[in-house]
C-alpha cells in the first residue's frame, strides 16, 4: 500500500527558536551587578548562549519513501492453470477489416470491441464481434464482396465440445458500418438482450426481437447522435433508479479524413504513421435518458457531463473507456471515464438527474505525479482482500497499469483514491506494452480477482524506431496472491496461447462450456479473434449468480453482491462494460478455492435495500429475483 511520506516528516525547530530582541539583550545588561558576573559569565553565560543567540540556519530534507511492492514470507506459488485457443477449432471465421490503404488514418489503428451475450435466452453465452470497414472512397482492388459488417456466431457447444456456428445473415445485423465498440443491455426491460454499437459516424441500436432476429432502431429511439462522430465507449446504466437502463455514449476525438490529413504526423519526421490524439479536438459525449417506450432524450448538458477545456472552450474528453458503477457506496451508480492523453473524468452521481465532475479532486484524473496518461480501456472491482473498490486502466506504452484503489477518509461527497500498481506488483511489469483491454477476473476460480490485459501497439513500424516494442504483443495476466500483491504469470504456468503476440484491443469473459470458469475472447487489427478456452484443473469450487430485477433494471445493472465462503468475503458488481470498448456477461462468477459451502449471499440492490439470499449450491447457476 502506499505511504504517505509527510505524516512522518519532523517539525522545523525554527518555529520553536525565540529571535534575538534588543529589549531583552538590554535587560541582559542591566544583571550584569558585580555579585551576577560571574554567574553570569558561567552558567548564565551559556543559559544565554542557548536562549538567545541564532543558530545557523539548517536545511532539513525530507525523506520520500518509494512504494514498496508487497512481500509475502512464505513462496508465493502461481496455480498451474491453461489457456487453451480453441479459435479455429470452435468455428469461428471472422477477420477484422480496419480498411486501411497506406493513408493511416488514425481509427484504422483502434480496432473493435466484442460482446458475449445470450441473445437466444437458451443459457448460453454466443458470441458478436464488431468489425470496422472499407473507406467509401477506397474500396481495396479486387474487393467485390459488400462492406463487412457485425459478426453474431450462436454458442452451439455440446458434450463439452466448443461450437460456435455464424448467424449473421438474416440477424438483421448485417448492415455495414465504421463499427468500434458494443454496450450490451436489455434497455425495454423484455429478457433479451439489445445491442448498441458506436464507431465512426455515430451509433447503431438493435432491438433484439427474438428468434435470433434484430431490428434497426436507432432514428425511432432517438440515440443516432451527430453523424459527425466518432463515438467510442458506451454503457447502459440507470442513472436515476427508475428501473430503466439509461445509456451513456462517449466520443473518441473529432476526426474527419481531412483533419487528420491537416495533423499529418509522421513516426520520424517523413514517414507517415498513425499518431497520437493530441492534435484532435476533443469531442462530447451523449448522455441519453430513458423515456420508456423505445424512446430516450438526449440530457447531455442538462446532466453536466459536457466537459470543456478550460483554457479554450473545446470539449475536453478523448474517450477510449467507461465504467458505470457506484464507486462511494450511496446507492446511485457513478461514471469513471477514461481518457486519451487528457485527465480523466469522474461523473458523482447528485441524486437528481445531475452529475458533478470530480476526477482530480478525488485522486483518478491524473498519475502520481500529476500527468496524463493514454487511457484506454478500463475495468473495476472489489479486488482488495478487505473489499475495497479499484479501477484498473490500460495505458499507452512506457506507461504503467493504473491501479486505482480506495483510500479511508473518503466522503460520499469526497471520495478518494490513489494509483497503487507499483505496491501491488502490476506497475513494473505492465509499463512497456500498450494497454488496451484490462478484465478483473477469477480465473483460477481461488476466490480472488486477477487481472488480465491485452496489449498491441497502434503503430506497425514501431519496432523500427523504439527498440524492445513491437507491434503485436503478448497478454500479461496477473494473479493475485492476497496480501502479497499480483504476480505476473507466465506461459509455464497458463500456457503459451494465451501469450501468443496479437496486435490486441477489445477482450470479454464468460463460462462458454458450462465448467463453472471464466473463458476469454480477445480482438486484433486487421486479423482474426483469440477464442481461449480455460482450461485450469485445480478442483475449485464456484458458484455462478443471475440477478432478475424488479424495481431495479431487469438484469440487475448496478447492483453489488456479497459472498461469504470459508470466513472470506467476496464481492461482484453488475456491469457488462469492461475492458475496451467490450462486453463481457453479465452472470456473477464466485471462485471457492477448497471451500464447498456457501455461508452467507447479500445483494444491495440500487438506491441502497439490501436482500439476504438462501440456497446457494456451489457448483451451479443460481438465479436471483429482486423482493418485491
Amino acid at each position: 500500500m502506499s505511504t504517505n511520506p509527510d505524516s512522518n516528516t519532523p517539525r522545523d525547530e525554527s518555529e520553536e527558536l525565540v529571535q534575538t530582541d534588543d529589549s531583552v539583550i538590554g535587560r541582559a545588561a542591566a544583571w550584569s551587578a558585580a555579585g551576577l558576573l560571574i554567574l553570569l559569565l558561567g552558567v548564565g553565560g551559556v543559559w544565554l548562549a542557548r536562549r538567545f543567540m541564532t543558530p545557523p540556519k539548517v536545511t532539513r530534507v525530507t525523506r520520500l519513501a518509494a512504494p514498496q511492492t508487497r512481500t509475502n514470507s512464505a513462496r508465493v506459488e502461481v496455480p498451474h492453470a491453461v489457456f487453451t485457443d480453441i479459435t479455429a477449432a470452435s468455428g469461428l471465421t471472422f477477420r477484422h477489416e480496419n480498411g486501411a490503404y497506406g493513408a493511416k488514418l488514425l481509427p484504422e489503428a483502434m480496432g473493435a470491441g466484442v460482446a458475449f451475450l445470450d441473445f437466444d435466452g437458451d443459457g448460453d453465452p454466443d458470441l458478436l464481434l464488431v468489425n470496422g470497414s472499407f473507406w467509401p472512397w477506397q474500396k481495396p482492388e479486387g474487393k467485390t464482396t459488400p462492406p463487412p459488417g457485425l459478426a453474431l456466431y450462436r454458442n452451439d457447444t455440446s458434450g463439452g465440445q466448443v461450437k460456435f456456428t455464424d448467424v449473421t445473415a438474416g440477424s438483421g445485423l448485417e448492415a455495414p458500418a465504421y463499427g468500434m465498440g458494443v454496450a450490451v443491455g436489455d434497455y425495454d426491460n423484455d429478457g433479451r438482450p439489445d445491442v448498441l454499437v458506436t464507431g465512426v459516424g455515430g451509433v447503431r441500436l438493435f432491438h433484439n426481437e427474438g428468434d435470433g432476429h434484430f431490428r434497426d432502431v436507432t432514428a425511432t429511439a432517438g440515440v443516432a447522435g451527430d453523424p459527425r462522430d466518432w463515438s467510442s465507449a458506451a454503457v447502459w446504466f440507470d442513472y436515476d433508479n427508475d428501473g430503466k437502463p439509461d445509456l451513456y455514449v462517449a466520443s473518441y476525438v473529432r476526426w474527419s479524413r481531412e483533419i487528420d490529413a491537416e495533423v499529418g504526423y509522421k513516426i520520424d519526421g517523413q514517414t507517415r504513421a498513425y499518431g497520437p490524439p493530441m492534435n484532435f479536438a476533443g469531442a462530447f459525449p451523449h448522455l441519453y435518458h430513458n423515456e420508456g417506450g423505445g424512446r430516450f432524450t438526449d440530457v447531455s448538458a442538462a446532466a453536466g457531463v459536457l466537459v470543456k477545456n478550460p483554457a479554450t472552450g473545446v470539449p475536453a474528453a478523448k474517450t477510449l473507456g467507461v465504467a458505470a458503477i457506484d464507486l462511494n457506496g450511496d446507492g446511485w451508480t457513478d461514471l469513471v471515464v477514461a481518457n486519451d492523453t487528457v485527465q480523466n473524468f469522474v461523473f458523482l452521481n447528485r441524486h437528481d438527474g445531475t452529475f458533478r465532475e470530480v476526477g482530480a479532486a478525488c485522486g483518478l484524473a491524473f498519475d502520481s505525479y500529476g500527468n496524463t496518461r493514454g487511457a484506454m480501456g478500463v475495468d473495476a472491482a472489489r479486488f482488495t482482500p478487505d473489499g475495497r473498490l479499484g479501477f484498473a486502466i490500460g495505458n499507452f506504452a512506457n506507461e504503467m497499469t493504473a491501479v486505482y484503489v480506495e483510500q479511508t477518509g473518503g466522503t460520499p461527497e469526497q471520495p478518494l483514491y490513489t494509483d497503487e500498481a507499483i505496491s501491488w506488483g502490476i506497475g513494473g511489469p505492465s509499463r512497456d506494452p500498450l494497454k488496451f483491454g484490462v478484465l478483473f477476473l477469477d480465473y483460477d476460480l481461488d476466490g480472488r480477482l486477477d487481472l488480465l490485459t491485452v496489449n498491441g501497439h497502434l503503430e506497425p513500424e514501431i519496432g523500427k524506431l523504439q527498440h524492445g516494442q513491437h507491434y503485436a504483443q503478448p497478454a500479461q495476466l496477473y494473479w493475485n496472491a492476497g496480501d502479497a500483491g499480483f504476480v505476473a504469470v507466465t506461459a509455464e504456468q497458463s500456457g503459451s496461447d494465451l501469450f501468443r503476440p496479437v496486435v490486441g484491443r477489445g477482450s470479454a469473459y464468460a463460462d462458454i462450456d458450462g465448467d463453472g470458469d471464466l473463458d476469454c475472447v480477445f480482438t486484433s487489427v486487421a486479423g482474426a479473434p483469440v477464442l481461449l478456452r480455460n482450461d485450469q484443473a485445480l478442483a475449485h469450487g464456484w458458484v455462478r449468480l443471475r440477478l432478475v430485477g424488479k424495481q431495479a433494471t431487469r438484469d440487475g445493472q448496478g447492483a453489488l453482491v456479497r459472498l461469504k465462503s470459508g470466513g472470506r468475503n467476496q464481492w461482484r458488481h453488475v456491469t457488462t462494460a469492461r475492458s475496451y470498448l467490450s462486453a463481457s456477461e453479465p452472470i456473477l462468477t464466485f471462485g471457492l478455492g477448497a471451500t464447498s459451502t456457501v455461508d452467507e449471499v447479500e445483494v444491495t440492490w440500487p438506491g441502497g435495500k439490501k436482500q439476504s439470499v438462501t440456497g446457494v449450491m456451489p457448483g451451479r447457476l443460481t438465479v436471483i429475483t429482486q423482493a418485491e
